[in-house]
């Protein structure tokens, strides 16, 4: 018969420091399961969700909120999102390329934007220099070519190619139609210069400054601007939003990109918003920021979202636009108006970044 042999007092010991030490480890994880907790939205999908992820992995190798927000940009920057997002699309009616960026921290309220900057391909980088390194919010044109091209931003290739030169000049064989020129002589069917406005025209200009956004095909391939949302590991929100703007505007024309409240908004109490779509109407409602004042009144993120757009659909009722919102929990939700729209989501949730259509479709009051 064999002789059973009891463990001694020392192995039962350290089995249960072993089991105690597993124990120990799995709360651990667990814990930082539980600590995951950032979030990324932002408009659109396809080769904008190349952005989420971006941000994603930014946060993942323990980024900061900001950094979060400056990868996602400068992805699709880089990647020439829909060509509406970085250089070599879209230029204006002198057929030069010019870019629009912000960038806001929902902890401190400090932001940067760029406007009608043409000396960098990376806006949204130039627009965290401009809160980094500056007491302003916005600088643009010359200004913000000069301070990009101090800080060792600028660079050598510039925002032209030959993509954009064929795209103006396509247009220019179409005599420069459509355009963004409201009631001037020739406007309508001429490139400019025109001449200068007659004072009894002012009624037309009106009109026509109201017809003539029917003209462009606002949306996906003209005005798909990248909006960022971020929600760090500590539940802290920053957003940001990068775009070449409208194909074939005026020069010198500066949309809702880099306006704080209408390209996109964060309050670190409540949640945050970012827009796409016309901005030149868009930017005169602040939507961004009227979306998180619905949240902040107890609607979920979606039909906060909706409701910021309707407001502007009283008074354009053609007008397209959409907006992704998030609120402080981390959720997420998207409303359209006159377009088709989808974006795209991470969180500690998913093993992969998701796309998903707008969550409602906004009729026309």
């Amino acid at each position: 018969m064999g002789v059973m042999h009891t463990p001694s007092h020392f192995a039962l010991r350290q089995d249960a420091q072993m089991r105690l030490l597993c124990y120990w480890l799995l709360l651990a994880r667990a814990s930082n399961a539980s600590t995951h907790e950032f979030v990324v939205a932002n408009t659109w999908t396809g080769a904008f969700s190349a952005a989420t992820d971006a941000a994603w992995e930014a946060l993942d190798a323990g980024g900061s909120r900001l950094d979060a927000v400056e990868a996602a940009g400068s992805t699709c920057e880089r990647l020439q999102c829909d060509s509406s997002v970085g250089f070599g699309h879209h230029p204006d009616s002198r057929g030069k390329v010019s870019l629009d960026a912000m960038i806001l921290d929902g902890v401190s309220m400090n932001a940067g934007a760029v406007g009608f900057l043409r000396a960098s391909r990376g806006a949204i980088r130039v627009a965290r220099a401009v809160l980094e390194h500056s007491s302003h919010t916005l600088l643009v044109g010359e200004g913000a070519d000069s301070f990009a091209d101090m800080l060792g931003l600028a660079d050598g290739p510039g925002l032209d190619t030959e993509d954009s030169q064929n795209e103006y000049e396509t247009w220019v064989a179409k005599d420069c139609q459509p355009n963004y020129y409201a009631g001037l002589p020739g406007c309508e069917a001429s490139c400019p210069p025109y001449a200068p406005e007659r004072f009894g025209q002012r009624g037309e200009r009106s009109r026509r400054k109201s017809a003539s956004r029917e003209l462009f095909d606002v949306g996906a391939g003209n005005h798909d601007t990248i909006g960022i949302l971020v929600r760090d590991e500590n539940e802290d929100l920053a957003c940001g939003v990068t775009t070449n703007g409208a194909n074939h505007k005026i020069e010198g024309r500066v949309g809702d990109s880099p306006i704080i409240g209408a390209g996109c908004f964060v309050d670190n109490d409540v949640g945050g918003a970012a827009g796409t779509g016309d901005g030149d109407v868009m930017m005169r409602f602040a939507p961004a920021a009227m979306a998180v004042v619905y949240m902040r009144q107890g609607l979920p993120p979606a039909k906060a979202c909706a409701e910021a757009l309707a407001a502007i659909s009283k008074f354009f009722p053609d007008f397209s636009g959409a907006l992704v919102c998030m609120n402080k929990a981390g959720e997420s939700g998207g409303a359209t108006h006159n377009m088709g729209f989808s974006y795209s989501v991470r969180d500690a949730s998913m093993n992969a970044t998701q796309q998903i259509p707008a969550d409602i479709v906004v009729s026309a009051r």
